[in-house]
Protein backbone atom coordinates (compact mmCIF):
# COMPACT_ATOMS: atom_id res chain seq x y z
CA UNK A 1 0.00 0.00 0.00
CA UNK A 2 1.35 3.42 -0.97
CA UNK A 3 0.53 6.25 1.43
CA UNK A 4 0.70 10.04 1.01
CA UNK A 5 1.31 11.91 4.26
CA UNK A 6 0.90 15.66 4.66
CA UNK A 7 2.38 17.60 7.56
CA UNK A 8 5.39 15.30 7.84
CA UNK A 9 7.67 18.06 9.08
CA UNK A 10 5.29 19.12 11.86
CA UNK A 11 5.05 17.84 15.42
CA UNK A 12 2.67 14.96 14.72
CA UNK A 13 3.79 14.05 11.22
CA UNK A 14 7.51 13.98 12.00
CA UNK A 15 6.90 11.39 14.70
CA UNK A 16 4.35 9.40 12.71
CA UNK A 17 6.17 8.96 9.39
CA UNK A 18 9.09 6.89 10.81
CA UNK A 19 6.56 4.57 12.46
CA UNK A 20 4.62 4.26 9.21
CA UNK A 21 7.81 3.38 7.35
CA UNK A 22 8.76 0.89 10.08
CA UNK A 23 5.44 -0.87 9.40
CA UNK A 24 6.53 -1.54 5.84
CA UNK A 25 4.44 0.99 3.94
CA UNK A 26 5.60 2.87 0.87
CA UNK A 27 5.41 6.50 1.94
CA UNK A 28 5.26 9.67 -0.11
CA UNK A 29 5.47 13.05 1.64
CA UNK A 30 3.98 16.32 0.45
CA UNK A 31 6.31 19.13 1.54
CA UNK A 32 6.64 22.79 0.64
CA UNK A 33 10.39 22.55 1.19
CA UNK A 34 11.95 19.24 0.15
CA UNK A 35 15.13 20.04 2.08
CA UNK A 36 13.20 20.07 5.37
CA UNK A 37 11.93 16.57 4.61
CA UNK A 38 15.33 15.15 3.70
CA UNK A 39 15.50 13.14 6.93
CA UNK A 40 12.59 11.06 5.64
CA UNK A 41 14.19 10.35 2.29
CA UNK A 42 17.09 8.86 4.25
CA UNK A 43 14.53 6.56 5.91
CA UNK A 44 13.10 5.50 2.55
CA UNK A 45 10.25 7.95 1.93
CA UNK A 46 9.62 9.75 -1.34
CA UNK A 47 9.22 13.53 -1.18
CA UNK A 48 7.04 15.52 -3.56
CA UNK A 49 7.24 19.30 -3.46
CA UNK A 50 3.81 20.92 -3.22
CA UNK A 51 1.52 23.14 -1.21
CA UNK A 52 -2.04 22.67 -0.02
CA UNK A 53 -2.63 26.29 -1.00
CA UNK A 54 -1.65 25.57 -4.61
CA UNK A 55 -4.06 23.01 -6.04
CA UNK A 56 -1.97 22.59 -9.19
CA UNK A 57 0.77 20.90 -7.13
CA UNK A 58 -1.51 18.23 -5.67
CA UNK A 59 -2.22 15.84 -8.59
CA UNK A 60 1.44 14.65 -8.74
CA UNK A 61 1.33 14.08 -4.98
CA UNK A 62 -1.71 11.78 -5.11
CA UNK A 63 -0.83 9.96 -8.35
CA UNK A 64 -0.80 6.16 -7.78
CA UNK A 65 -1.55 6.64 -4.07
CA UNK A 66 -3.78 4.15 -2.23
CA UNK A 67 -4.49 6.23 0.87
CA UNK A 68 -3.92 9.76 2.16
CA UNK A 69 -3.17 10.58 5.79
CA UNK A 70 -3.78 14.30 6.04
CA UNK A 71 -2.05 15.68 9.15
CA UNK A 72 -0.94 19.12 7.93
CA UNK A 73 -2.57 22.06 9.70
CA UNK A 74 -1.89 25.72 10.33
CA UNK A 75 -2.64 26.81 13.89
CA UNK A 76 0.36 28.50 15.49
CA UNK A 77 -0.58 32.01 14.40
CA UNK A 78 -3.26 33.77 16.47
CA UNK A 79 -3.54 36.64 13.99
CA UNK A 80 -3.50 35.11 10.49
CA UNK A 81 -7.08 33.86 10.47
CA UNK A 82 -7.21 33.99 6.68
CA UNK A 83 -4.14 31.76 6.44
CA UNK A 84 -5.56 29.29 8.95
CA UNK A 85 -8.84 28.96 7.08
CA UNK A 86 -7.13 28.80 3.69
CA UNK A 87 -4.80 25.98 4.72
CA UNK A 88 -7.03 23.93 7.01
CA UNK A 89 -10.31 24.24 5.12
CA UNK A 90 -9.64 25.15 1.48
CA UNK A 91 -6.39 23.15 1.41
CA UNK A 92 -8.16 20.05 2.71
CA UNK A 93 -10.91 20.40 0.10
CA UNK A 94 -8.31 20.77 -2.66
CA UNK A 95 -6.47 17.66 -1.46
CA UNK A 96 -9.70 15.64 -1.25
CA UNK A 97 -10.68 16.76 -4.75
CA UNK A 98 -7.32 15.70 -6.13
CA UNK A 99 -7.61 12.40 -4.28
CA UNK A 100 -10.99 11.62 -5.81
CA UNK A 101 -9.72 12.47 -9.28
CA UNK A 102 -6.72 10.17 -8.77
CA UNK A 103 -8.80 7.25 -7.49
CA UNK A 104 -7.41 7.31 -3.94
CA UNK A 105 -9.23 4.66 -1.93
CA UNK A 106 -8.95 5.99 1.63
CA UNK A 107 -8.57 9.44 3.24
CA UNK A 108 -7.68 9.76 6.94
CA UNK A 109 -7.97 13.27 8.40
CA UNK A 110 -6.67 14.49 11.75
CA UNK A 111 -9.04 16.96 13.37
CA UNK A 112 -9.16 18.30 16.92
CA UNK A 113 -11.07 18.10 20.20
CA UNK A 114 -11.42 21.88 19.90
CA UNK A 115 -14.43 21.38 17.62
CA UNK A 116 -16.56 20.69 20.69
CA UNK A 117 -18.27 23.31 22.81
CA UNK A 118 -18.65 23.34 26.58
CA UNK A 119 -22.42 22.95 26.87
CA UNK A 120 -22.57 19.22 27.67
CA UNK A 121 -21.92 18.23 31.27
CA UNK A 122 -20.33 14.95 30.21
CA UNK A 123 -17.45 13.90 27.96
CA UNK A 124 -17.99 14.94 24.33
CA UNK A 125 -19.16 12.27 21.89
CA UNK A 126 -18.56 12.14 18.16
CA UNK A 127 -22.19 12.85 17.26
CA UNK A 128 -22.52 15.90 19.54
CA UNK A 129 -23.24 19.27 17.95
CA UNK A 130 -20.05 21.14 17.16
CA UNK A 131 -19.17 24.61 18.36
CA UNK A 132 -19.80 26.48 15.12
CA UNK A 133 -19.87 29.79 17.04
CA UNK A 134 -16.33 29.36 18.34
CA UNK A 135 -14.48 32.63 17.56
CA UNK A 136 -11.21 30.75 17.01
CA UNK A 137 -10.36 30.37 13.33
CA UNK A 138 -8.52 27.09 13.94
CA UNK A 139 -11.56 25.34 15.42
CA UNK A 140 -13.89 26.70 12.77
CA UNK A 141 -11.52 25.72 9.95
CA UNK A 142 -11.43 22.13 11.21
CA UNK A 143 -15.22 21.99 11.55
CA UNK A 144 -15.60 23.28 7.99
CA UNK A 145 -13.04 20.78 6.69
CA UNK A 146 -14.81 17.89 8.44
CA UNK A 147 -18.13 18.94 6.90
CA UNK A 148 -16.65 19.08 3.41
CA UNK A 149 -14.95 15.71 3.80
CA UNK A 150 -18.19 14.07 4.90
CA UNK A 151 -19.76 15.52 1.76
CA UNK A 152 -17.00 13.87 -0.30
CA UNK A 153 -17.82 10.58 1.44
CA UNK A 154 -21.57 10.84 0.87
CA UNK A 155 -21.56 12.29 -2.63
CA UNK A 156 -18.30 11.16 -4.24
CA UNK A 157 -17.57 7.85 -2.54
CA UNK A 158 -14.30 8.84 -0.90
CA UNK A 159 -13.62 6.56 2.08
CA UNK A 160 -13.11 9.27 4.71
CA UNK A 161 -12.13 8.60 8.33
CA UNK A 162 -11.75 11.48 10.82
CA UNK A 163 -9.70 11.37 14.02
CA UNK A 164 -10.29 14.15 16.58
CA UNK A 165 -7.10 14.47 18.60
CA UNK A 166 -6.71 15.53 22.20
CA UNK A 167 -3.63 17.53 23.24
CA UNK A 168 -0.73 15.68 21.60
CA UNK A 169 2.57 15.31 23.46
CA UNK A 170 5.60 13.06 23.96
CA UNK A 171 8.70 11.97 22.03
CA UNK A 172 10.52 15.19 23.03
CA UNK A 173 7.77 17.28 21.46
CA UNK A 174 7.94 20.80 23.02
CA UNK A 175 4.13 21.15 22.88
CA UNK A 176 3.68 21.20 26.67
CA UNK A 177 6.49 23.67 27.29
CA UNK A 178 4.98 25.94 24.64
CA UNK A 179 1.47 25.88 26.12
CA UNK A 180 2.40 26.51 29.77
CA UNK A 181 3.29 30.23 29.31
CA UNK A 182 0.01 30.71 27.42
CA UNK A 183 -2.07 29.36 30.33
CA UNK A 184 -1.38 32.44 32.45
CA UNK A 185 -2.38 34.70 29.57
CA UNK A 186 -5.62 32.75 29.17
CA UNK A 187 -6.15 32.77 32.99
CA UNK A 188 -7.17 29.13 32.91
CA UNK A 189 -8.26 27.69 36.24
CA UNK A 190 -5.69 25.27 37.66
CA UNK A 191 -8.39 22.61 38.08
CA UNK A 192 -9.20 22.61 34.35
CA UNK A 193 -8.32 19.21 32.88
CA UNK A 194 -6.36 18.54 29.70
CA UNK A 195 -7.31 15.44 27.74
CA UNK A 196 -4.00 14.39 26.26
CA UNK A 197 -2.73 11.72 23.88
CA UNK A 198 0.83 10.51 23.36
CA UNK A 199 2.41 10.35 19.90
CA UNK A 200 2.62 6.57 20.26
CA UNK A 201 -1.17 6.39 20.45
CA UNK A 202 -1.69 8.88 17.64
CA UNK A 203 0.37 6.57 15.47
CA UNK A 204 -1.49 3.50 16.73
CA UNK A 205 -4.88 5.05 15.97
CA UNK A 206 -3.85 6.34 12.53
CA UNK A 207 -2.58 2.88 11.59
CA UNK A 208 -5.85 1.32 12.77
CA UNK A 209 -7.89 3.75 10.65
CA UNK A 210 -5.57 3.16 7.69
CA UNK A 211 -5.80 -0.63 7.85
CA UNK A 212 -9.32 -1.40 9.05
CA UNK A 213 -12.12 -1.98 6.56
CA UNK A 214 -15.69 -0.95 7.31
CA UNK A 215 -14.95 2.43 8.95
CA UNK A 216 -16.06 4.49 5.95
CA UNK A 217 -17.44 7.88 6.97
CA UNK A 218 -16.66 7.35 10.66
CA UNK A 219 -15.43 9.96 13.15
CA UNK A 220 -13.46 8.98 16.26
CA UNK A 221 -12.22 10.79 19.34
CA UNK A 222 -8.67 10.03 20.44
CA UNK A 223 -7.22 10.67 23.89
CA UNK A 224 -5.78 8.75 26.82
CA UNK A 225 -7.64 7.28 29.78
CA UNK A 226 -6.78 9.93 32.38
CA UNK A 227 -7.30 13.65 31.77
CA UNK A 228 -4.85 15.64 33.90
CA UNK A 229 -5.43 18.93 35.71
CA UNK A 230 -3.43 21.96 34.66
CA UNK A 231 -2.08 22.13 38.20
CA UNK A 232 -0.61 18.63 37.95
CA UNK A 233 0.77 19.24 34.47
CA UNK A 234 2.42 22.55 35.35
CA UNK A 235 3.65 21.20 38.69
CA UNK A 236 5.52 18.43 36.84
CA UNK A 237 7.61 21.22 35.30
CA UNK A 238 7.97 23.10 38.61
CA UNK A 239 6.25 26.21 37.25
CA UNK A 240 3.23 26.67 39.53
CA UNK A 241 4.30 30.06 40.88
CA UNK A 242 4.96 31.37 37.36
CA UNK A 243 1.66 30.18 35.90
CA UNK A 244 -1.24 30.60 38.33
CA UNK A 245 -2.31 33.51 40.49
CA UNK A 246 -5.45 35.02 42.02
CA UNK A 247 -6.66 36.31 38.63
CA UNK A 248 -7.33 32.84 37.19
CA UNK A 249 -10.86 32.25 35.93
CA UNK A 250 -13.45 30.10 37.68
CA UNK A 251 -13.56 26.46 36.64
CA UNK A 252 -16.86 26.45 34.77
CA UNK A 253 -17.95 23.16 33.19
CA UNK A 254 -15.64 20.44 34.59
CA UNK A 255 -16.19 18.37 31.43
CA UNK A 256 -15.01 21.07 29.03
CA UNK A 257 -12.24 19.65 26.83
CA UNK A 258 -12.92 16.03 27.88
CA UNK A 259 -13.80 13.46 25.22
CA UNK A 260 -15.56 10.11 25.31
CA UNK A 261 -13.16 7.66 23.61
CA UNK A 262 -15.35 4.57 23.92
CA UNK A 263 -16.29 4.49 20.22
CA UNK A 264 -12.72 3.95 19.06
CA UNK A 265 -12.21 1.30 21.74
CA UNK A 266 -15.43 -0.54 20.98
CA UNK A 267 -15.29 -0.46 17.17
CA UNK A 268 -11.58 -1.11 16.64
CA UNK A 269 -10.17 -2.64 19.82
CA UNK A 270 -7.93 0.39 20.40
CA UNK A 271 -6.30 0.56 23.83
CA UNK A 272 -3.88 3.38 24.76
CA UNK A 273 -0.26 2.29 24.91
CA UNK A 274 0.31 5.33 27.14
CA UNK A 275 -2.86 5.51 29.26
CA UNK A 276 -1.83 8.60 31.25
CA UNK A 277 0.67 11.44 31.42
CA UNK A 278 2.14 9.86 34.56
CA UNK A 279 2.86 6.64 32.68
CA UNK A 280 4.74 8.70 30.07
CA UNK A 281 6.73 10.31 32.90
CA UNK A 282 7.57 6.92 34.40
CA UNK A 283 8.68 5.57 31.02
CA UNK A 284 10.67 8.76 30.24
CA UNK A 285 8.92 9.25 26.90
CA UNK A 286 7.82 12.87 27.33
Amino acid sequence: MKILVTGATGKVGSRFVPRLLANGYQVRILARDAAKASVFTELGAEVVTGDLNDATTLPPAVKDIDAVIHIAAFFRSFTDNEGIIKTNHAGTVALASASVAAGVKRFVFTSTSNVYGSENYRPAKEDDLLNINDPRAYSNSKIAAEKELMSFYKNKGLDVRILRLGFVYGDRDPHIEEIIPVLKKWKRNRAYRMHMVHHLDVAQALLILLRTDGLNGEIFNLADDAPISLYELVDSFGMIADTFDSTEASLGNPFEGIMDISKLRNKTGFRPLVPSYYVACDLDIL
